[in-house]
């Protein structure tokens, strides 16, 4: 099968398979280190993971694939994988290589997100990461049954692990929910939703930053009036993938006192996905009180 879509844990007696990866261990290919490291998280070690786009100071939405990550999709028991033609060269690895034995988990069914509108960045969506995690667990258990205990601890341990991001997000939202901010791109966007926090940037600017073409001059005085007005509280960007556009932005916000939040699209090096998360909402916390 090409692709299975999880979305609780699955029975012991449904599963097939056996680990394929070294040593024995279940091998799992992520699509973004982001959930790359969930699964490391849930698996333990029992699985043997490899992340695909994993470079903190690269634009995810330029990435070739190489003959060692087509290899890599080629010998996995379990691939996870973002979706909404976020990480589109996935499916062309995975064609490329076809796999009965194959459990394909993609994000985008998972949490029911889809339209060619719909923001791929599903990773910051805080009330809905139980979801994501769950359908990870439940994968591993349906392809290595005989760790499906482990693989539902690893899941609790994983759940219990967010509490401080979720209660940073409470406090934000307790704190300065309504307050007006803007964002380049819609990166943090599901996290300023579940702040309760208001973004003002029109979405022509927003979308023409994602897909890399340029924003029409309208839009981007609309961006130039919320910096120079104040007409936001914060102005969160894109680090990973700055433009001249961006860059100008950046910096007339921070000539005009208002904070600027970095933020990102992939994992950085050394930090879990909760770290990252938890300083980047942090982050923001600390300029909304500015």
């Amino acid at each position: 099968m090409r692709t299975v879509i999880v979305l609780a844990m699955m029975p012991v007696l449904s599963a097939c398979g056996t680990s394929t990866g070294a040593a024995g261990k279940l091998a799992v290919v992520a699509a973004e280190n982001t959930y790359g490291n969930i699964a490391a998280q849930i698996g333990g070690p029992h699985v043997s993971v490899t992340s695909i786009l994993t470079s903190p100071s690269a634009d995810p939405h330029l990435f070739e694939p190489t003959m060692s990550t087509g290899l890599a999709v080629a010998k996995a028991r379990i691939v996870v994988q973002n979706g909404l033609g976020y990480d589109a060269f996935m499916t062309k690895l995975e064609n490329a290589a076809p796999s009965r034995d194959r459990v394909v988990v993609t994000m985008a069914d998972v949490l029911d997100v889809h339209g060619k509108d719909a923001n791929p960045h599903l990773w910051y969506d805080l009330p809905r990461l139980d979801r994501v995690a769950t359908a990870t667990a439940a994968a591993f258990a349906r392809a290595d049954p005989s760790h499906a205990v482990a693989y539902r601890r690893g899941l609790e341990r994983f759940e219990r692990s967010l509490a401080p991001l979720r209660r940073e997000v409470a406090m934000i939202r307790a704190r300065f929910g309504g307050d007006p901010v803007a964002y380049t791109e819609p990166v943090p966007a599901y996290l300023i939703s579940a702040a309760g926090l208001g973004n003002l940037a029109p979405g022509s600017f927003t979308r023409s930053i994602e897909e890399g073409t340029a924003p029409s001059p309208s839009s981007v005085a609309a961006m130039d009036t919320l910096v120079a007005k104040h007409r936001i509280r914060v102005l969160l960007y894109n680090a990973q993938a700055v433009s001249p556009i961006t860059a100008q932005l950046r910096a007339a916000a921070q000539k005009a006192g208002v904070p600027v939040v970095p933020v990102t699209e992939t994992l950085p090096t050394g930090l879990t996905f909760q770290q990252w998360q938890l300083a980047q909402a942090r982050m923001l916390a600390t300029a909304l009180a500015k």
